[in-house]
């Protein structure tokens, strides 16, 4: 379980968020709404150990009672998604997805994973592929589980459907949701788009500008 308490953002002039605390169980995704500017990737940041030195930050997190927020970001196992899927455009698919795996796994092992992974995706024939010769679906579908391929304990998802026509958004967000489910591990998203919450089929919080 991902748990958050008393989470609250400033910058110089105003504060942002104003004591917000959630948990998240794995397996679930929890999302959070808001308007523009109020700091909704800044609690990613937060989370991921990469807030900007421009905002100030106090409140707590925690994975399984283990505090994350003292830790610094390399310890902290999160696995990001964005709005891009920032693969690397010089390598092919396989070598996208192999540069995730840890490397204290079994050349066996890795073979396995590659082999399934590229199954899943029904991408078997593009092991060899550049990025830029995929569809935006399918670039997002190999972010998604180059990030799971890592073995992170929690997944931070930073409206990465918001680049996808509605079509590929409906396909991509269910493929999304089955693969974080399966790794059983808790996903908070932030998103502007309320189909992008409904289709995480979990709960959805709503976050105005403090007071």
């Amino acid at each position: 379980m991902l748990s958050v308490k008393g989470f609250t953002l400033s910058s110089t002039d105003k504060t942002l968020i104003r004591d917000l605390s959630f948990d998240i169980a794995d397996g679930q995704v929890l999302s959070i709404m808001g308007p523009s500017g109020i700091g909704k990737s800044s609690l990613l940041h937060f989370l991921s150990g990469t807030l900007s030195h421009s905002l100030t930050a106090t409140g707590e997190a925690f994975l399984n009672d283990d505090a994350l927020h003292t830790k610094p970001t390399e310890a902290r196992k999160v696995g990001l998604l964005q709005q891009m899927p920032l693969l690397f455009p010089h390598m092919s698919i396989i070598e996208n997805l192999l540069f995730a795996i840890p490397a204290d796994v079994t050349k066996e092992t890795r073979r396995e994973l590659i082999r399934n992974a590229l199954e899943k995706l029904g991408m078997s024939d593009k092991a060899n592929a550049m990025p830029k010769e995929l569809s935006g679906g399918q670039q997002a579908r190999v972010a998604l589980l180059r990030t799971l391929l890592a073995k992170p304990d929690y997944l931070l998802l930073d409206e990465p459907f918001s680049k996808l026509d509605p079509a590929l958004r409906r396909d991509v967000r269910a493929f999304v949701l089955a693969e974080i489910r399966q790794a059983n591990i808790p996903a908070l998203l932030v998103t502007h788009d309320s189909e992008d919450a409904k289709a995480m089929a979990g709960k959805c919080l709503e976050i105005d500008a403090a007071k």
